[in-house]
């Protein structure tokens, strides 16, 4: 069996029969060795155009015709602007994405000639790099590109490629986010001059394998090469051999144009195209070198894009990316970010119910910091909490109570701890009511520093995998909750980074309150972004804190009733909130989600 090389187009039915040439161009000169998948990325071919290309079709090549409609509508909610539909320039960050069989493929441009064998380019090695490519040599050649790149990009001119023949890391593209770091920048910054190409240099900076030139000859400038070096073609700008005679190489354009069934549609173009029109090509390219100079010049311009425009965390994006992964697959109850390891916590490690003068002491400097660390992230609007509703909930109670809340931040008990405090007016009542919070085994016993020192001491139950460490942990929560005393439990077994929805919940919870014959408070936080970026170029999320009344457990139910009762009463308030708040119903990518 040959093995595949995959070649990506992306035109419109207009710039189809150009498409053509360049296939046939690398068809004439492909090793037959190998199998080419060739797939023309479009919105609009027409079935008989199509039906031409199929003629091509032989033992060595296939075709295929995606149609991007149904693949951009499964992101419109991601996208910043509606005419991203008409750039078929931007399909060819959709290819890692809709192709995820291929780690490797091509993308070339329609307005090119192929006069090598392409599968040498294909077996070039990339290493770690999101992409192969050739200098643009209007950036080299030109100092007001030059300049423009420097200035407003933040790039070097003499690593900037051009975006009409790369070879590209599928692998890579996927894992680093490549297209929704694109569509980040689409909505932070507008690259006016070369557009796609500024924004894949800008993703791609310092993770680009420079290729042999020769493998993207533009018809600009100077020509380094003899004809017989050339491996590719590339007719920029206005330089287009259907629209002007005696363009650079037009030949090698022609010898493949006459190969196709369009041959006499493009001679005709040339021969009908006016002074008008030709006129109007040289102008349009005059228009955009003044444009880079516009850019160069203007006041407020963005100095080094890069760096400076809040580009968004890759990590967060990978983070993203694998809870949309995650949710497809049910998998709703795994964490997507990696946990610290986990030591196993012995019995004599903690004291649950601070007896200890030294635990005691610990414990009050703890929640001081705490404090005064959870100030600081409201000063600073690192944490904003716009709203906290149901207060009176909490305050009215009488007994002790789980309480339970959506995981999505590591700081978002914090955010409950302010509920918590709005509902206590004096440090007699604070006493009398604390407020713990059951953290994982791994959180207790591996984190160092400040946080290890806040995760050690500030109120926290943590679980363990040692059975007699347990047991002391279940004693422990009964004889607090019995005191009465809150404490915050995690239904949902696992955090999310910015998860808006309620995700099923696991029964832990709701056992602790069945078993001490507590109510369980059910509150949930919904979002929504504020006008602040963060360090991580995501937008610092408003909080409304939602505190439900609390639910108790049913009398006339049996243990195993009651668990169920009150686990599938607090997820119908979160749903009813969440519905409620975002206006839309909730749904699961996944086909079914059992509680």
């Amino acid at each position: 069996m040959k093995n595949i090389i995959p070649i990506f187009f992306a035109c419109d039915n207009n710039f189809f029969k150009f498409t053509l040439v360049t296939l046939k161009s690398i068809m004439d000169n492909a090793n037959p060795i190998y199998f080419y998948k060739i797939y023309v990325l479009n919105t609009d071919i027409t079935p008989e155009n199509m039906d031409i290309a199929r003629e091509y079709v032989d033992d060595n090549f296939s075709i295929e015709f995606p149609n991007v409609n149904e693949y951009l509508d499964s992101i419109s909610d991601k996208l910043p602007i509606r005419d991203y539909y008409s750039k078929t320039t931007y399909f060819r960050f959709f290819i890692s994405e809709m192709y995820k069989e291929y780690d490797k493929a091509i993308y070339i441009d329609s307005d090119t000639v192929v006069l090598g064998d392409i599968s040498e380019l294909y077996n070039i090695n990339l290493g770690d790099n999101l992409v192969g490519a050739c200098n643009e040599q209007a950036m080299l050649q030109n100092d007001i590109y030059g300049k423009y790149v420097e200035n407003n990009l933040g790039l070097d001119r003499t690593t900037y490629f051009n975006a009409g023949l790369l070879l590209m890391n599928c692998q890579k593209f996927r894992e680093e986010c490549v297209l929704d770091q694109f569509i980040n920048l689409l909505s932070v910054y507008n690259c006016k001059v070369t557009q796609d190409e500024d924004y894949l240099n800008i993703i791609c900076y310092n993770k680009t394998k420079l290729i042999d030139n020769r493998w993207n000859t533009e018809i600009y400038g100077d020509i380094k090469y003899a004809d017989s070096e050339i491996k590719m073609i590339h007719y920029i700008m206005w330089c287009k051999p259907w629209h002007f005679l005696g363009v650079r190489l037009e030949k090698y354009f022609w010898k493949y144009a006459i190969k196709t069934p369009f041959y006499n549609e493009i001679k005709n173009i040339l021969d009908n195209y006016t002074d008008e029109e030709r006129n109007r090509d040289l102008e349009s390219s005059k228009r955009l070198e003044s444009l880079a100079m516009d850019e160069i010049q203007r006041e407020d311009t963005f100095i080094n894009v890069k760096d400076k425009i809040g580009v968004k965390s890759v990590d967060r994006l990978k983070i993203s990316k694998k809870i949309m992964e995650y949710e497809e697959m049910g998998k709703f109850d795994q964490d997507v970010e990696q946990d610290p390891p986990t030591k196993e916590l012995l019995p004599d490690q903690v004291d649950y119910l601070k007896k200890k003068v030294t635990s005691k002491a610990k414990t009050s400097l703890a929640y001081f910091i705490a404090r005064l660390y959870m100030n600081r992230l409201i000063k600073k609007e690192n944490m904003i909490i716009k709203e906290i509703k149901g207060v009176e909930n909490l305050a009215s109670l009488e007994c002790g109570a789980i309480m339970t809340c959506n995981h999505f931040n590591a700081l978002d008990s914090f955010a409950i701890q302010v509920a918590y405090e709005s509902s206590i007016t004096t440090r007699k009542e604070r006493r009398k009511r604390r407020f713990y919070r059951v953290i994982r085994e791994g959180n207790y016993t591996s984190f160092n520093g400040f946080y290890g020192f806040l995760m050690r001491n500030c109120y926290t139950l943590p679980l363990s995998s040692n059975s007699k460490t347990m047991h002391k942990f279940l004693k422990s929560v009964s004889r607090i909750l019995q005191e009465g005393h809150l404490v915050l439990v995690y239904p949902e077994q696992s955090m999310w980074w910015n998860y808006r929805k309620p995700k099923p919940l696991k029964k832990g919870a709701f056992q602790f309150a069945v078993k001490n014959n507590v109510p369980v408070v059910p509150c949930f936080i919904t979002m929504e972004d504020s006008d602040k970026i963060g360090s991580d170029g995501f937008n610092i999320q408003e909080y409304t804190i939602h505190i439900s009344k609390p639910i108790y457990p049913d009398e006339n139910k049996s243990y195993v009733e009651n668990v169920e009762y009150l686990m599938n009463e607090n997820y119908n308030e979160w749903v009813r909130i969440y519905e409620s708040v975002y206006h839309e119903k909730l749904t699961y990518t996944t086909r079914e989600a059992s509680l």
